[in-house]
């Protein structure tokens, strides 16, 4: 029995060390936004803890906000696009980018609305999310007129507006199309919306051979040097998360107070559009796919879009990366 007793008390202090063990990492994320989903299973299922690593989310209220934290030291990572880490990067700035989402936006129109093709769009009223240097807005703005000859910053009412008012006024009837975020799309989708053509479609039109991460965890690379097991954990834990949700409905359950989706069929849209854009590729074919977009944007929108850089910053992507997370 003293043995046993003594054997158990060694398990639990060997225990209590790899909790203590476990590094802090602080990760701002907005508010609201989907990110917290990932971030929640993680912790609920103790996800990051096994890997060594414990997450700490800080909420912000907006995009600006959690790149001011970063940059100021405030949080660990952010997850945002590769476009701010390459921009950053040739300013000066030490960040990097781990893929974390290929969800895009996708221009949605009523499923009785007359409009098949970009074209059909002249003279109509299209809502547009995320302001004139949006990168899918940029992409099927060019997509128009290379095919179409369609000048659709041009040839309809351009009306730039916040996520949650656009899908409003779609519902309602004010905008004939919506060039809106995934998640916003997909809550369309499930009251009977259509996708007219999404951000990945454009991107395969301009040279993508599959899905690229738009956003990602992005964090110092100085960090990432000094903390190599943290930040290779944290990502690792963000994987199996990701592998998690992809095959539990049961964790969807779960979720569903912070999808708040309005019901069980706007649950299922959203868990199975979350699905589709999680990585799959190797990090290599990713950044290849990254740099020709780059170029691409480049040329559209020149330096009001991509800062100095003329190219992808070749150190853009983190270089501890093996997979895609």
């Amino acid at each position: 029995m003293r043995a046993i007793l003594t054997a158990m008390v060694a398990a639990a202090v060997l225990w209590s060390g790899a909790v203590s063990a476990a590094e802090t990492v602080r990760v701002g994320v907005l508010k609201f936004g989907t990110v917290n989903w990932e971030l929640d299973a993680m912790k609920r299922n103790g996800i990051d803890a096994k890997h060594g690593v414990d997450v700490e989310i800080i909420p912000f209220a907006g995009e600006d906000a959690t790149g001011i934290a970063l940059q100021g030291g405030s949080v660990d990572m952010i997850v945002t696009d590769w476009l701010w880490v390459s921009r950053q990067r040739a300013e000066g700035g030490p960040y990097v980018f781990a893929p974390y989402s290929t969800s895009v936006g996708a221009l949605m129109v009523p499923g009785d609305s007359p409009i098949r093709t970009l074209a059909d769009l002249k003279g109509k009223t299209l809502g547009v999310a995320g302001g004139p240097l949006d990168k899918n807005w940029l992409l099927i703005q060019a997509l128009a007129t290379r095919d179409t000859g369609t000048d659709l910053a041009g040839d309809a009412r351009i009306i730039y507006g916040a996520p949650p008012l656009l899908a409003e006024k779609a519902r309602s009837g004010e905008l004939d199309a919506v060039l809106i975020f995934w998640n916003y799309a997909a809550r369309l989708e499930a009251e009977g919306f259509r996708r007219l053509v999404s951000g990945e479609e454009a991107a395969a039109a301009f040279g993508a051979s599959g899905k690229v991460a738009t956003i990602g965890y992005v964090f110092d690379e100085g960090w990432a040097t000094a903390h190599p097991g943290v930040a290779s954990g944290f990502l690792a834990a963000s994987k199996e998360t990701k592998q998690l949700l992809k095959t539990s409905d049961a964790e969807w359950q779960a979720l569903a107070p912070l999808v708040q989706a309005e019901d069980d069929a706007t649950l299922a849209t959203m868990r199975e559009r979350y699905r589709e854009g999680i990585p799959a590729r190797p990090v290599a074919e990713e950044e290849k796919d990254t740099a020709k977009l780059y170029q691409v944007l480049e040329g559209l929108a020149g330096e009001k879009l991509v800062g100095p850089g003329k190219v992808l910053d070749p150190g853009t992507y983190w270089s501890g990366l093996k997979n895609g997370s």
